[in-house]
């Protein structure tokens, strides 16, 4: 069994400097202390573990789009985005309601059609994509082999979660279609 390299800097903590003692921005002592930080895990990658290599991609990555989100979303996007409610109920809620804002650009995009028709297939878009999103979420989580317990678990509980506010926002939508007062038509099926 191979055991991990430790290295220890005492350069990591220095403070990054110009060669010519100009000061250095906030984006390039950011990015030299990334750099030796990458440095310091490539060093400490143990031989044996295969996904010690992926927290240098992970943190790389992660750098990279928080420089690139930085001016629309402030420092940190991805730690901030990540405050957020990762629960089943709470990214199902995301992204029921971020996918059903669409749907009045989609009956925009469909002038004519009955507005059952209109509906159920605006909502059927929304579930093959969320078919095909949920099946590739799998799959990454699957060859990274954690696709077990309660990952496996929130993830079906999350999807049964968009598929039933899918099916509420046809329900509420079709409730508004009837006037009061008058007999409501034979609800359609979304599937």
């Amino acid at each position: 069994m191979a055991t991990p390299v430790s290295v220890t800097s005492s350069s990591a903590a220095a403070p990054v400097q110009s060669k010519d003692d100009t000061p250095v921005s906030t984006v390039a002592k950011a990015k030299a202390e990334l750099n030796a930080s990458i440095v310091q895990a490539s060093l400490t990658v143990s031989l044996n573990s295969s996904n010690d290599p992926m927290s240098v991609v992970l943190k790389t990555a992660l750098t990279g789009i928080n420089e690139a989100l930085k001016n629309d979303f402030g420092d940190n996007a991805i730690q901030n985005a990540m405050s957020q409610d990762n629960t089943p109920e709470g990214t199902a809620g995301r992204i029921v309601s971020l996918s059903t804002a669409f749907y009045e650009a989609y009956k925009q995009q469909h002038p004519g059609d009955d507005e059952s028709t209109t509906l159920n297939n605006f909502v059927n878009t929304l579930k093959k994509g969320v078919d095909q999103g949920f099946k590739e979420a799998r799959d990454v989580l699957q060859g990274l082999q954690v696709l077990n317990g309660d990952i496996a678990s929130n993830i079906d509980k999350t999807y049964d979660l968009v598929q039933k506010g899918f099916d509420d926002f046809i329900a509420a939508h079709q409730t508004k279609d009837v006037t009061p007062g008058e007999p409501s038509a034979p609800k359609a099926n979304a599937v």
